[in-house]
């Protein structure tokens, strides 16, 4: 099967079928997923937006609103703890009537699956059941990420953007006065390319995003406006963040050694 679709991407004399460049790309990715675990895509457990089980329909409506998903894990004290899931629509039929909400009335069963599970068995796994949502956990049944049947199906067929989403700000802008905007998920190699160096080896053998980088350095979450210096010189001012991440940057490189 391998050799066939490698066939079809080459467009080799034993391939006689043609095929068009956006049917050689999803070949492509198919073919890069055999290699892929459920790790590998899976949204980071600090990019969880999870509910608590006890919180009122109030608060569950105005993160919804905010956060625009249609599920939602369901925890008792914190995401090593789910207890299931929610659906929008079940909480909606609550809404603007007199009737007793609680969120354990309406969960859904969740799925548990391990980060080693190959993708396209997830896939194919998630396609049977129907399922749409599915939680990764660690060897001690702590929670490591969040799986969505759209986050695999974009493996394949790249970004699906619907009427909510927001336009995300670039992973890396240049502004004029030389200084660079980034957001937390950066990659140091990213920005190593724009600015050099920034690394030690030990560092770099621990640290891969500039967020990463920060927490590193501070050993805690940083706070809007607050200034971190890098023993390399440069300057990483935060823009944006919240009580679990960090959201924007912006990087002051060290000014070059005068003439």
């Amino acid at each position: 099967m391998r050799e066939a679709i490698e066939e079809l991407i080459e467009g080799t004399p034993e391939s006689d079928t043609p095929i068009s460049d956006d049917q050689r790309e999803l070949l492509v990715n198919i073919l890069k997923l055999r290699g892929k675990t459920v790790a590998d895509v899976m949204v980071p457990r600090v990019d969880i937006v999870g509910i608590a089980a006890d919180t009122p329909l109030d608060e569950v409506v105005r993160l919804i609103q905010a956060e625009a998903h249609s599920r939602y894990p369901v925890y008792r004290e914190s995401l090593d703890d789910v207890i299931g899931m929610v659906h929008i629509k079940d909480v909606l039929t609550y809404w603007g009537t007199s009737k007793k909400f609680n969120l354990r009335d309406i969960l859904r069963r969740v799925v548990f699956v391990a980060p080693t599970l190959p993708v396209l068995d997830m896939l194919l796994d998630m396609r049977r059941s129907r399922t749409h949502m599915a939680l990764v956990v660690d060897e001690f049944g702590g929670t490591d990420g969040l799986l969505t049947i759209e986050d695999l199906v974009e493996e394949i067929v790249g970004e699906i953007e619907d009427e909510h989403d927001v336009a995300q700000a670039p992973t890396l802008a240049r502004r004029a006065d030389g200084t660079i905007d980034v957001n937390g998920r950066t990659t140091i190699e990213l920005l190593e390319q724009e600015i050099g160096n920034v690394l030690s080896e030990d560092e770099r053998r621990e640290i891969d995003t500039v967020g990463g980088l920060i927490f590193s350095l501070l050993g805690r979450i940083p706070e809007r406006g607050e200034v971190v210096r890098h023993p390399s010189g440069v300057e990483f001012e935060i823009l944006d963040v919240d009580p679990r991440r960090i959201r924007r940057l912006r990087v002051r490189p060290p000014a070059a050694p005068q003439a």
